[in-house]
């Protein structure tokens, strides 16, 4: 039987930023995963790029049902310390939008530093390891696989949600956490796209790749980003940011044109161009393709502007403003980034990220009921909560 101070299952973000700050204070560590090779999610993430962190982190960027938990670790490793990392291993970075930090390069220059600072605080790592049983002894853990038994004092469950199967993603914190007795909140995919009802797919799929600018707003919370048409639905930076918010059975309000209002501009075009047809004005605001869409949905009726009533441009703009989506679903975990939901915090220490029943037992990451907003976020969790476990397991 191997011997090991700790024992941590899951090599992402959380898992390896744990394992290296509990190897710097001297323990015996061992890294567990189920895959080939180690951040996996690291690697895809940002477009191969990693969105590493967020300069504007703080805990209103997160959902939990208890909204508080989060504050201890995200305050003790802030955005500013994995950044100070990154500077020290001479990583090049930059800012794409809103704060969100993508290495130069590629997101493997992130695991290979982590893979450095995991060697240098004598962290070993063993892949392909599928986990038996995970059983517990008054000296700590039994964690069998089926070529070995390892023992160890301290056991930290990083093995993510269930965002992304195709990475290798499963349930097994969750379900090792039900066998310790902690409760696991209700799952669902978040930062996600939405598909459409069959009759808004009928109308709207043939302006799939049509992008532009606009709020979308679900359950009294808003965000101004970008949205995308797709053959299955709507996507883009806005749309996975809403996901998180919206529940089955909701509509989805998209302002689209969040820069211009809309009665203005087709008054002041009237003025300047009668003429000019209602079709013609709009495509100076919107996408061609989606005024297009929009007059053969009969939303609104193509005439020169001069044939224009007051009340009628009122009603153009109220609907542009306001244009009601009601999605079918979402596409799932297939293509989530996170999964919302996961170990009840309250379940869980948030000095150390241990179980309040099992002062050895430690949940971090994804599998926790802490999900970030999109742009970095998710991976400051990771982080500052594998930071703090770090500290004591």
């Amino acid at each position: 039987m191997q011997q090991w101070d700790v024992i941590v299952i899951g090599a992402g973000a959380a898992g390896l930023m744990c394992a290296i700050e509990a190897g710097k204070r001297g323990r015996k560590v061992l890294i567990l995963d189920n895959g080939k090779r180690v951040g996996r999610k690291i690697i895809m993430s940002g477009g191969g790029r990693c969105n590493f962190t967020n300069m504007y982190s703080s805990p209103e960027n997160f959902l939990s049902h208890n909204k508080h938990f989060c504050k201890s670790a995200l305050s003790r490793y802030s955005q500013w310390d994995f950044i100070a990392l990154v500077q020290k291993h001479n990583i090049a970075y930059h800012e794409k939008t809103l704060g969100q930090l993508f290495c130069d390069n590629s997101a493997k220059d992130i695991v290979d530093m982590l893979l450095t600072e995991a060697k240098t605080a004598g962290v070993q790592i063993a892949l392909q390891q599928q986990i038996q049983q995970v059983s517990k002894t008054e000296a700590g853990f039994i964690v069998d696989t089926p070529d070995v038994s390892r023992a160890c004092h301290s056991l930290v469950v990083a093995s993510g949600g269930l965002s992304l199967p195709n990475l290798g993603a499963t349930a097994f914190g969750f379900q090792l956490a039900e066998q310790f007795g902690l409760n696991v909140l209700p799952l669902r995919a978040a930062l996600v796209p939405v598909t459409w009802q069959p009759a808004d797919k009928a109308v709207f799929e043939e302006i799939s790749g049509v992008s532009l600018p606009v709020t979308v707003e679900a359950n009294g919370t808003l965000f101004p980003e970008d949205m995308l048409f797709t053959h299955r639905g709507l996507s883009g930076p806005a749309i996975l940011q809403i996901s998180s918010y919206w529940q089955p059975g909701d509509d989805i309000t998209v302002n689209l044109s969040p820069e211009t209002d809309i009665n203005e501009f087709l008054t002041n075009q009237q003025q300047s161009h009668p003429e000019q047809e209602l079709k013609t004005a709009l495509s100076k605001l919107l996408p061609k393709r989606l005024v297009e869409k929009l007059l053969d949905m009969q939303l609104v009726t193509n005439q020169p502007l001069k044939a224009l009533h007051n009340k009628t441009i009122q009603n153009i703009a109220n609907s542009l403003h306001s244009y009601i989506f009601k999605p079918n679903g979402t596409e799932g975990y297939r293509t989530a980034e996170v999964t919302l939901g996961g170990v009840n915090t309250n379940d869980l220490s948030s000095k150390t990220m241990a179980a309040k029943q099992h002062d050895n037992l430690f949940f971090i990451g994804e599998v926790v009921d802490v999900t970030g907003w999109l742009g970095g976020y998710n991976f400051q969790w990771a982080w500052a909560s594998g930071w703090v476990a770090g500290q004591y397991c």
